[in-house]
């Protein structure tokens, strides 16, 4: 017994003190290309000593196993080990390396070289990815009466059907605002991922927050399409100048991570980027837990993802769409500011989180699972939601006094 006791106590030592591995602070876009992500394979549940990561003498281990074998691929190719994070929920822990400066080959050619290796599930590079918002936004402080959701979604009638009311939105995007006027009492976890960033409101995050779930009862602001939802703040992007905003690969999978953790019924991600396989098998979890997954469609034929992959519902401002994504309000918006203000928005940002919104409705009414969307969503002929006839038909009700409703096809 004394001796199993001094393995253990030395196990545990050794998986906490590991092999030198210290978060980085956000790279630059240049840094970014020499970042890699390199997958090796945790058993499986089954197989695993404890359910919870790292809970038990069997996981520290294990986790100590993997440690130690990142840090022997580092050395076999030649790379910097800087990051690990661990990402049961699709079944690896994560590491990061870099390729040093001055190496004869690329990221990408060591991550695909790596992928060969039977030590590793697989690698990749470290993507970047930015909001989709259109333009700088400008002050205005114009409210409820000037928003397009309110004539264009009746938003008010839509609110005596359902108002989010128990649902869970989790906000992938970069710092929400809590403190706003409009947002008080409606985030309910506020939790950072950008390393080397303290958490901060940002203006892309708090727009789409306020946007989502901008609270009724305060008789200012704007009105938010769920504004009894309960936000999940997961910051996985920072604000760059004044008007872009950018998240990487690995930022992105610890929000998408922790949203599933957290057991959300709504994930928003109003940001688009190329492929990635990470961020795709957590998405598949997402979507196979029932969790419905919103997304911006990105401007330009490199930033179709996550909009573009499998389940997810992708929404955009303006036509022409791709096929299968929905149009919803996206122009001249009013949202709210960091400041505690409010401004005029533009982008497919911003129809990502109307969408959004109108899904946490339907979950309050006990629809809006990935698998029901396709069938519950009302379009007229230019892919515009109908939100008076979708909500209507889940409600099993009259339209609420939203005027003459012409039923449109269903997005299938």
């Amino acid at each position: 017994m004394k001796r199993f006791l001094r393995l253990l106590l030395l196990a545990a030592a050794a998986w906490i003190a590991g092999p030198a591995v210290a978060a980085q602070a956000v790279p630059t876009p240049q840094a970014q290309e020499q970042q890699l992500l390199v997958m090796l394979r945790l058993p499986r549940p089954h197989y695993r000593p404890d359910s919870s990561y790292a809970g038990h003498y069997g996981d520290a281990v294990g986790l100590q196993a993997r440690k130690r074998l990142a840090a022997d691929l580092a050395r076999d190719y030649a790379l910097e080990l800087q990051d690990e994070w661990a990402m049961p929920l699709v079944g690896v822990d994560c590491f990061v390396m870099r390729v040093p400066e001055g190496g004869t080959h690329s990221a990408a050619e060591v991550a695909r070289t790596l992928s060969n290796d039977k030590r590793v599930a697989w690698a990749q590079t470290e993507n970047l990815y930015r909001g989709q918002a259109a333009e700088a936004p400008g002050e205005n402080k114009t409210l409820y009466p000037t928003q397009p959701a309110a004539a264009q979604w009746h938003l008010t009638q839509l609110h005596s059907l359902a108002t989010g009311r128990g649902t869970r939105v989790a906000v992938i995007d970069s710092g929400v605002s809590s403190e706003h006027p409009d947002l008080l009492g409606q985030v309910v976890l506020n939790e950072n991922f950008v390393d080397g960033r303290p958490l901060q409101g940002e203006a892309h995050g708090t727009a789409v927050a306020g946007i989502i779930a901008a609270r009724a009862d305060n008789r200012q602001g704007i009105l938010g399409v769920a504004p009894r939802a309960s936000l999940l703040a997961l910051r996985a992007c920072w604000q760059e100048g004044a008007a872009l905003t950018l998240c990487t690969t690995l930022s992105l999978a610890k929000a998408l991570h922790e949203a599933i953790q957290q057991r959300a019924e709504v994930i928003n991600m109003s940001l688009g980027g190329p492929d990635d396989r990470l961020l795709g098998r957590l998405i598949d979890e997402a979507v196979a837990r029932g969790i419905a997954v919103v997304a911006a469609v990105g401007s330009e034929e490199g930033e179709r993802f996550p909009a573009d992959h499998a389940g997810v519902l992708a929404v955009g401002s303006a036509p022409p769409l791709p096929a299968g994504a929905v149009l919803a309000p996206g122009r001249d918006v009013p949202a709210t500011t960091p400041n505690g203000g409010w401004t005029l928005v533009n982008g497919s940002s911003f129809a990502s989180a109307h969408a959004a919104g109108l899904v946490a409705l339907l979950r309050e009414l006990g629809g809006g699972q990935p698998k029901d969307l396709g069938k519950m969503l009302v379009l007229d002929k230019s892919g515009r939601i109908d939100t008076c006839a979708t909500l209507a038909r889940r409600a099993r009700s009259p339209s609420p006094s939203c005027g003459a409703v012409t039923l449109g096809q269903t997005s299938e």
